[in-house]
């Protein structure tokens, strides 16, 4: 099964958004099709940005909806613990943890909105790739 680490920036759209890219992800994992990793750093951003007041309003789920939610995708996701920083310096360091995750983890991919940031680390790995949403779907 292919391992994935899914930012918060694509759990927050699936939350958000109604239909599109995001969900279809999320559904899919839950679903099985795909093996989410998450460790401590992933799961309390998750937890931090999915609880503002700002998403909360934004998101057709009621409040217990989004608990739900997130604790069936947690339920689904591969814990991975980190012993080892990588540090490839990225352009914002707060994302430097979601690398960390994909190489402890043996994860293939990296799906995200951010990608920007993301593909501009000093240190690169060849098999772990990228993506958004829509990139991922289609399979690249």
């Amino acid at each position: 099964m292919t391992k994935v680490v899914i930012d918060t920036s694509v759990l927050i759209s699936a939350l958000i958004g109604k239909k599109g890219p995001s969900r279809a992800i999320i559904r899919q994992c839950l679903e099985g099709h795909y093996k989410p990793l998450i460790s401590n750093t992933l799961f309390h951003e998750h937890e931090d940005v999915s609880s503002r007041p700002g998403i909360k309003q934004l998101c057709p789920l009621s409040d217990q909806d989004i608990k739900e939610l997130l604790m069936s995708f947690y339920s689904v996701c591969e814990w991975v613990p980190i012993y080892y920083l990588w540090r490839p310096n990225l352009k914002d360091e707060n994302d430097n943890f979601l690398i960390e995750l994909a190489i402890a983890g043996n994860a293939e991919k990296i799906i995200t909105n951010n990608i920007k940031d993301l593909k501009t680390a000093e240190l690169s790995f060849e098999n772990l790739k990228i993506l958004k949403p829509e990139q991922f779907l289609r399979g690249e």
